[in-house]
């Protein structure tokens, strides 16, 4: 599934801290969007329906998760560019992405094995 941008800024938010709600996501992207909550709201059911986020409630306010892990969005996004639009058909060198902002030392290894179909050392 390719994501757009607001999809990921929206899934990288909860990454790093959730649950959240859609007031603290709208808070917390407003600068980015430019929207009103509303929208975010919208947004965020949306992410639902594609099985992006989890609704929950907690203390009776709707808070919201993601629903696949960091490495499963980036690995199956990576895959379809490198696979998809590049055709790269043998491993791919994830060398480019060492300096990622996103991504520790741990998470680019497994990333680099998903992409690379490699077992996981023992």
């Amino acid at each position: 599934m390719v994501l757009s941008d607001t999809e990921m800024d929206i899934l990288k938010a909860l990454w790093e801290h959730s649950p959240q709600s859609a007031r603290e996501l709208h808070d917390a992207l407003a600068e980015q969007t430019g929207w009103a909550v509303s929208t975010t709201r919208t947004v965020l059911e949306r992410m639902r329906v594609k099985e992006l986020v989890i609704r929950d409630e907690s203390h009776g306010l709707a808070v919201f998760s993601p629903a696949r892990t960091k490495i499963e969005v980036l690995g199956e996004s990576l895959d379809h560019l490198f696979r998809n639009v590049f055709e790269v058909s043998g491993n791919v060198p994830l060398s480019a992405l060492t300096g990622s902002a996103l991504l520790d030392k741990k998470e680019l290894s497994e990333l680099e094995r998903m992409l690379n179909r490699r077992k996981p050392r023992s």
